[in-house]
């Protein structure tokens, strides 16, 4: 390898997005445009500079960089880098797995993880990163306790009601129902027993898999597992109750329950 030194013209051009690509001059205090960025600023749009397939090559980890700005931003992806973005979504899986797990978590916790997390689903990266959250989508749900619809339209109107989330608690929001799909049953009506148990193993494989750190992966685990748990709460023992309530991550499991009381019957 060797270090070619460039003009800022030739370094812009080798930027990831045009909203990326703006030059200050900290003398003239002049700001330099070379790829269009201002007017995509203005238009609200992430736009990939240049050839979207070849941006995307140098680092595939681009996608979910385009997926967050869009997200932390409230900006549309441009058509051309949409496009690209969904041709290539599967070459994720090439990126290392820490670089994937940083880029999901600033989406689960800037502000828009539903429309965030909804992107990775419509442009075939969830799909590549996180199948068993992609496996949610169409699977449906009793309609007297969820007149909201799917198991992922479940998700994501929990994802939209968490007010600045710790990293843990987002998570957990977004993997609590995982367990659904593999446990769906038709009886007398639909029911997904042990989804939380099941869930709380897939958690665990998808934070092993995702190198996440242990204690964070755990409390992850302990969400997905305990989520049904307040539905018990009157028939506790007062002692059992007391160690339920005495948990470390009960505040984020309340907060869990809240959310998806909120996002369901109510």
């Amino acid at each position: 390898n060797k270090v070619e030194f460039s003009d800022a013209q030739t370094d812009a051009s080798r930027r990831d997005f045009t909203i990326n690509g703006l030059f200050l001059d900290p003398v003239t205090n002049k700001i330099h445009d070379w790829v269009g960025g201002e007017a995509d600023l203005a238009r609200e749009l992430v736009r990939a500079i240049g050839d979207p397939r070849q941006r995307f090559e140098e680092d595939f980890l681009r996608m979910l960089r385009a997926v967050r700005f869009a997200a932390r931003l409230g900006f549309a992806l441009e058509p051309a880098t949409a496009a690209a973005i969904a041709e290539s979504s599967g070459k994720i899986s090439s990126v290392s797995a820490e670089r994937i797990r940083d880029e999901l978590t600033l989406i689960l916790t800037e502000g828009a993880p539903a429309f965030g997390m909804g992107l990775l689903m419509q442009l075939g990266l969830m799909q590549a990163v996180l199948p068993e959250v992609a496996a949610t989508q169409g699977v449906p749900q009793p309609p007297e306790y969820h007149p909201e619809g799917d198991v992922w339209s479940h998700v994501q109107l929990m994802l939209d009601k968490l007010d600045a989330p710790s990293a843990t608690l987002a998570w957990g929001v977004l993997l609590h129902d995982i367990g659904k799909p593999p446990t769906f049953a038709r009886a007398d009506r639909i029911r997904f027993n042990g989804h939380d148990a099941r869930g709380a193993e897939m958690a665990a494989a998808i934070g092993h898999r995702l190198r996440l750190p242990k204690v964070e992966g755990e409390k992850i685990r302990e969400l997905t597992a305990q989520h049904m748990r307040f539905g018990n709460v009157k028939e506790m023992r007062a002692s059992k109750l007391k160690r339920f309530l005495r948990q470390p991550i009960f505040p984020e499991l309340l907060e869990l329950h809240r959310v998806d009381c909120l996002a369901s019957h109510g």
